[in-house]
Formats: structure tokens, sequence, C-alpha cells
């Protein structure tokens, strides 16, 4: 094990955890209060004028959409201060299409990760004349959000959400800076065959879009591997509550058990499985990496695995340059999703360049044919907006630290 000073995910680095590595994830489900879209009024972000129309001929509006509210703020604001950075390196390099100069500007919206919101958002970034969107963070907002885009011929770019039927719905102008949760399902279940000799295993979700999905697919492939799955469980996205599925798991006594969820249920879910005294692993959803789950989950998460997107931070070639600039003009975490939303911005500021045009068909076609180097590694989409070859790396909880395990390249566990 490294040294606690060298160690880039130590919670006490000054640039203050890359992480919240990550606070995450993820990913992936709504963590705050529904409210009612006819009642939840749109939020502007700071950065962003009130009524930030394209009354000016030469800008081009961006929309940011994520949780800047409840428990997943620090990575709603850490990713749209990632877009707003691409959007004004942007603009200082100057930005010529057919012969005119435009600006970018960004028009950020509170989703409060929550799929009735995420919808009442869309429509009224849509009604602001956006190009694209960088959005949203989890799952559900983001499949609620997508039909509205796609009507309007709006681009969406998600930094986040990883459920497969994201991309399913076969719209032309969707695209994700991340993988889906069919392959990191696949992996997840191939590193605890492979790598922790799983022979054993049960599965815990929220029932949302992701860790359904997630945990539906870790099970699919450890049945194809040989292991036994000996029970498959739900529980709603905002309980705390945990004892019928891991009572009933403890008497089934499974090498492994997988939740497909959010980080703050993942750490207590953890401390649940000390006090009840079940011998069995515990392996979470990305976005599940970061200071949340640690602090949740104290010593008790020690052990805790999950597969994130991305190489570690301090292995991507673009990282100490994108946190160098990122603290330069922000007072905030540098979570690992802020790097996918920074890529994600850089991927339609480059589609833009590329077809030379504004017209959002063009710009979509443009992004299915871009391939460059972004912070968190190559981009480029498949004809469904997938990432190609994307990366992936395990960690662990050792110590209460998060410490990078293994690599995965390509989609290929070797």
């Amino acid at each position: 094990m490294r040294p606690a000073g060298s160690n880039p995910l130590h919670p006490r680095r000054h640039w203050r955890a890359m992480l919240v590595l990550l606070a995450t994830a993820c990913c992936l489900a709504g963590h705050a209060q529904a409210r009612s879209p006819a009642r939840a009024g749109p939020v502007a972000a700071p950065s962003v004028a009130a009524g930030a129309a394209t009354e000016d001929a030469d800008t081009l509006l961006i929309g940011f959409a994520g949780p800047l509210s409840g428990h997943s703020s620090g990575v709603g604001k850490s990713m749209q201060n990632a877009v707003q950075l691409a959007l004004d390196e942007a603009n200082r390099k100057g930005v010529r299409v057919a012969g005119k100069n435009y600006r970018f500007k960004l028009a950020a919206q509170d989703d409060r990760a929550d799929a009735g919101t995420a919808e009442y958002v869309a429509r009224y970034l849509v009604s602001q004349k956006v190009l694209a969107v960088v959005g949203h963070w989890n799952s559900s907002a983001t499949l609620a959000a997508a039909p509205v885009y796609h009507a309007a011929g709006v681009i969406q770019v998600s930094p986040a959400s990883m459920s497969r039927r994201f991309t399913e719905m076969s719209y032309p102008a969707v695209f994700r800076t991340i993988p889906n949760n069919v392959s990191v399902g696949r992996l997840s279940a191939e590193f605890a065959v492979r790598k922790l000799g799983v022979k054993t295993l049960a599965t815990i979700d929220d029932r949302t879009p992701f860790g359904r999905g997630l945990a539906e697919q870790v099970a699919r492939t450890a049945r194809d591997q040989g292991v036994e799955v000996v029970g498959s469980y739900s529980v709603s996205d905002k309980t705390s509550d945990f004892n019928s599925p891991l009572k009933q798991i403890r008497q089934r006594n499974p090498d492994l058990i997988f939740f497909g969820g959010m980080d703050w249920q993942a750490g207590l879910i953890a401390k649940a499985i000390k006090r009840l005294k079940i011998n069995s692993r515990l392996m979470g959803s990305p976005g599940t990496v970061g200071l949340p789950f640690l602090m949740q989950a104290s010593a008790d998460g020690n052990g805790m695995l999950v597969l994130e997107p991305g190489a570690a931070p301090d292995k991507m070639a673009g990282w100490k340059s994108f946190r160098q600039r990122y603290s330069e003009n922000f007072d905030t975490n540098v979570d690992l999703y802020a790097i996918f939303a920074y890529d994600a911005a850089q991927a339609l500021v480059n589609a833009v360049r590329q077809a030379n045009s504004i017209d959002p068909a063009g710009v979509a076609r443009e992004m299915h044919r871009l391939r460059f180097a972004g912070v968190s590694g190559t981009i480029a989409f498949n004809e469904e907006g997938d990432l190609l070859q994307p990366t992936f790396t395990m960690y662990e909880v050792q110590d209460q630290r998060w410490m990078p395990l293994f690599q995965v390249d390509g989609g290929t566990l070797r």
C-alpha cells in the first residue's frame, strides 16, 4: 500500500478529493424529494443570468441539467463547473462557424435528481433554444428528459447516466461519456468470479433504472460464469432500513452481496452487514467511490469494492492539468464525474467546429464522427451514442481510504 501522502484518493489532499472522487454516482437514482413539475420552477445556476435566452444572435446556448440541491448537489455543482470551464476555454480560443463569430453561454438548471422535475427542466431548456444539454446525472432523470430533447431536436450528452435504456431508444442525438451499465455489470461480475473466486451471490437494488438494471446484469453474468445467485431483492431508493433483505441473505451466506444503488445507501448497507454479522463481501455501484460513502460507513466500509468508469485520475494523462485549471476557477471539490462532464462539453465544442454549423442535426452527425483525447481518455461514440473502448477501475476501501486495485481497458477483463 502506498503511503498516505502519495495516495491520490486520500481525502485530506489539499485539492480535497479529487475526491469526492466521486460523491457520485451514482449513479444514479433520485435521492431528492420528488416534487410535482407543476410546482417546481426552474432554478437558474449562479453563473447564468436570469432568463438567459438566445437574444444575441452570436450566442450559442448550452444547457446543463443535474442536481444542484439535495444529496447529490456536490457532484452536480462540480459537473456544472466543469462544463463552464470547457465553454470558457472554448470562448477564449474563439468560436468561428461558417464565417461568423460565436460565443458559448451556459444555462444551468437544478433537476433535483428527480424524474418529474427533470422533464420540466428539459422543457424549460428547450424553450430557451439551447443547442445541446449536458445532463442529466441519474438515469431516471435522464430517461424522463430524453424524449423532450429528442422531440425538439436538442442534443443530449450525459456525463453520468449508465442505464442501457438511454441509448437503446435509438435517438440520433443522445450520447454519453461514460460506459453503460451492461458493461459495468458484466465486468463487475467477471471480476468477482475470476479475481475473487466468488461462488455464491445475492443482489439488492433500489428499483431505479440504473440500480435494478445493473444488479440484473451482475446476476445474469454471474450465472453465466457458474455462480449460484441465492437471492435478488429490491428496496426503495429512499429507504435506510435494509434489515429484511439482509436477514434473508444472512441465512444463505453468499460470498458476495452486490448493491445496485446510491452511495449513501451503500454506506448504510455496509454498516448493517457488520451489525448483523454477515460474512459476505460487499460490492457497490459506480458513483460510490468518494467521501460520502466513507463518512457514512466509517470502518465498516473496509473491503468494499466498486468498479468506476475511467482510469484512476492519477493515470489520466489530462488529469493534473484539468485539476489545476478547475482549482484556479472554482473553490469547490473536483468530483470524478466532473471529468466526464468536461469531456461532454468538449465533445460538443469540437463537433460544432467540425460541422462548421450550428444546426443541431449537423452537429449531432459530427458527434458520431468525433475522436479526440479527452481528460478521461479517448472520446468516440458508436452509432447509438455509447462510448467506444471504455476504461474502468476497480477500487477497494482499505483503512477507510479508496484505493485503485485493477484497471480494465477496452471493456475486456484480462
